[in-house]
């Protein structure tokens, strides 16, 4: 048993049981989660920014990193862990994209995330079954490859499941 975690622009997935897959702090981020039911494999991308456009080299670095890369790459990496599946075997859940300084704001990061990632599912054929975003808190997402769920915890909120 195995705890995968994921910083800030990171991804990873396993199909190993008893295995998880941890990101905390969500802020303005977004956390995408993969969960695939006919191999058992579970996947989560940490989104911290909408658009690669604005580093390149980091697309290529951390793809992770933006929405547009950071998808395509979570389904890369499902595949590669767990085997080729298409996106209509992938059930989709997202967590984040909270406004953490507590006011509208020109940048509205949280919001241009959650927009992004939701534009790179529907490119992808895809859009999310569960979700749990925007607000003012943070998040930690935690998800079981034994159980296939999404749990949430926030210091303001206490645990729950999407």
């Amino acid at each position: 048993m195995a705890t995968v975690m994921i910083g800030i622009g990171g991804l990873g997935a396993t199909n190993t049981p008893g295995d998880f897959v941890k990101t905390m702090a969500l802020g303005s981020c977004v956390a995408v989660v993969f969960l695939v039911p006919k191999t058992r494999c579970i996947g989560m991308v940490h989104v911290a920014l909408p658009d690669s456009a604005l580093d390149a080299k980091k697309k290529q670095m951390v793809p992770g990193h933006f929405a547009d890369s950071g998808v395509p790459a979570l389904f890369n990496e499902i595949c590669r862990v767990g085997g080729a599946v298409t996106m209509r075997d992938v059930y989709v859940k997202i967590a984040g994209g909270a406004n953490m300084l507590g006011a509208a704001t020109s940048f509205d990061i949280g919001r241009r995330n959650v927009l992004a990632v939701k534009k790179a599912l529907w490119q992808m054929g895809s859009g999310p079954m569960a979700e749990d975003i925007e607000g003012f808190i943070s998040r930690t997402v935690t998800v079981s490859v034994d159980a296939g769920t999404v749990e949430l915890s926030s210091p303001a909120k206490g645990t729950w499941t999407i």
